[in-house]
């Protein structure tokens, strides 16, 4: 029991005693104590669903504890909402965005926020006029000195991922956060936007805030944080320092086994006919003002079966629109619409030609599809596990009689997927929202395989995923492949490129700009090409 002098601790920002947090018979957090220092920067790590966003939403003031204290620079606080901490000194960054995506960066920044109001007297503080002006300068200030830079006036919907987070850690700076929570703060940034955001925080660091990331990427945590603490189970069940833990000691901590961090995966060489072919894809920007610029170029490629081809290359050069081409063609090709750039060029998917095929012609191609977006484009998230798991598939005949569902089937097949990919909780009538993001993530890549399909398209499939779960998707990855399974693979994360993919194309403003096999470049090369540096690579199509 701590005596009256440590509650007064001032050296400590956060210390949690015995914080019990329970969703009905569910134990997200059991009995967790933990501490973090003033001025340093502290890692929580875990499996999915272990209890780290849980700890901290509680901090933030989104969940009240059922059991124990949080102390607060020394003080037991109990905050009755977010406003409360916002108010105490702390910001978080959630995993999952919580932005108006019909509002423009800068409103999204500003909103909730009355200090930069021209008050006006006797007059209730809504009915004031923002000084968006002042504001503008501020953020843009802020931007400027930690190298997010973000289109302010532009709507978030407009923008690509990685712009909508630097929004997100921008609304956080601009509140003047003494304590700064981040939950997988780099899972859309690219290398060098990682390294760069790490050495911001340092400077925040340097200026005396104090910083808790909720990650899985043990790389970073080696490379920038002070102190980890590893949750599992929703205990808290080791604290080390950083200077003192290695990957593996980490790994091992977290999932309570040995897990194998590099596999050494033998390159594809039974390869079978394609699965995708783009020939000459060209897609204008018609959208904005911009429309002399090309969002694909002239772009061709294709994937065989029995091959995983990854792309890889900085967020924003034309990822996203490839992927919404290949699975949306009859959006794009033929007459310009209102709502749709205009592609030119051929497609192939499945041997077959598709740029001019319905939307219901698209559905009878057994493709799978793992998206870059979870909950916009992955689930129903107000639906249960077992009907998400569904969604799709409905017509299967293993799934139906008739017009009417085989429900015990279904039942059983979810309950085994659930097991078999260890999604937790294993409650398959609790609706998709009430899972964590990697357990989210499991749902889709179940069903998704569950297809057995000839050609799978996995944008990010890991993005959010604990490293015991990674392990086990790449598997089922690599065992699709080995399968004759033909696989497109987009990741930001380069290890995931270079552990996976038997190809690699370089996408860099709309265009291929270099491809190699996986034993022919390194990681500095690769980055090179990511950024403008190559104008072509060796082609070994």
């Amino acid at each position: 029991m701590k005596t009256l002098n440590q509650l007064e601790d001032t050296s400590l920002a956060i210390e949690f005693r015995k914080v019990t947090k329970s969703f009905g018979s569910i134990v997200a957090n059991d009995q967790i104590s933990f501490s973090v220092k003033k001025g340093s920067i502290q890692a929580l790590v875990g499996e999915n669903g272990a209890g780290k966003s849980t700890a901290m939403k509680i901090l933030f003031g989104l969940y009240k504890e059922d059991e124990g204290e949080i102390l607060v620079n020394g003080k037991p606080q109990h905050w009755a909402s977010p406003r409360d901490a916002i108010k105490n000194g702390i910001g978080m960054v959630h995993q999952h965005f919580m932005l108006a995506e019909t509002a423009t960066g800068l409103d999204n920044i500003i909103l909730g926020d009355e200090e930069h109001t021209l008050k006006i007297p006797f007059l209730p503080v809504p009915f004031n006029i923002i000084d968006r002006r002042k504001a503008r300068k501020e953020i843009q200030a802020i931007a400027n000195k930690y190298g997010l830079n973000v289109p302010l006036n532009v709507k978030v919907s407009k923008l690509p991922v990685g712009m909508q987070q630097r929004i997100e850690i921008l609304k956080l700076l601009y509140r003047n956060a003494d304590i700064l929570i981040l939950d997988e703060p780099t899972a859309v940034l690219t290398p060098i936007e990682v390294d760069e955001l790490f050495e911001n925080l340092k400077k925040l660091k340097n200026e005396g805030k104090t910083i808790i990331i909720v990650t899985h990427k043990l790389r970073e945590v080696l490379n920038f944080t002070d102190n980890i603490v590893v949750f599992r189970t929703g205990k808290v069940v080791g604290e080390i320092k950083t200077a003192e833990a290695t990957e593996e000691k980490i790994a091992s901590m977290m999932v309570g086994r040995n897990v194998n961090l590099r596999p050494e995966i033998p390159i594809a060489s039974n390869l079978n006919k394609p699965v995708l072919e783009l020939k000459n894809v060209t897609l204008k920007d018609y959208l904005t003002k911009d429309s002399k610029r090309n969002l694909l170029n002239n772009l061709s490629m294709r994937v065989r079966g029995g091959e995983i081809v990854g792309i890889a290359g900085v967020e924003g050069n034309g990822q996203s629109e490839l992927l919404d081409l290949i699975f949306h063609p009859q959006n794009y090709f033929g007459k310009k619409t209102s709502s749709h750039s205009h592609a030119t060029g051929d497609i192939n998917l499945l041997g077959k030609a598709v740029k001019h095929k319905k939307s219901s012609e698209m559905l009878d191609l057994i493709v799978g599809f793992i998206p870059e977006d979870r909950h916009k484009n992955g689930l129903l998230l107000n639906m249960s596990a077992e009907e998400n798991y569904i969604l799709g598939r409905h017509w299967e005949k293993k799934f139906r009689y008739g017009f009417l569902q085989k429900i015990k089937e279904i039942q059983k097949t979810v309950k085994s997927e659930m097991e078999k990919y260890d999604v937790r909780p294993r409650n398959s009538k609790l609706n998709a929202s009430g899972f964590s993001g990697g357990n989210q993530q499991k749902i889709i890549i179940a069903r998704e395989f569950g297809k057995e399909p000839e050609f799978i398209v996995a944008a990010n499939p890991t993005r959010g995923v604990d490293i015991g779960a990674i392990e086990y998707i790449h598997k089922q990855i690599v065992a699709e492949r080995d399968k004759g399974v033909g696989i497109l693979l987009v990741s930001s994360e380069l290890d995931e490129i270079f552990t996976l993919s038997d190809r690699i194309l370089v996408m860099y403003g709309g265009e291929i700009v270099a491809e190699y096999k996986r034993n022919e470049v390194d990681e500095h090369a690769l980055g090179l090409a990511m950024c403008g540096g190559l104008s072509e690579g060796r082609k070994t199509q």
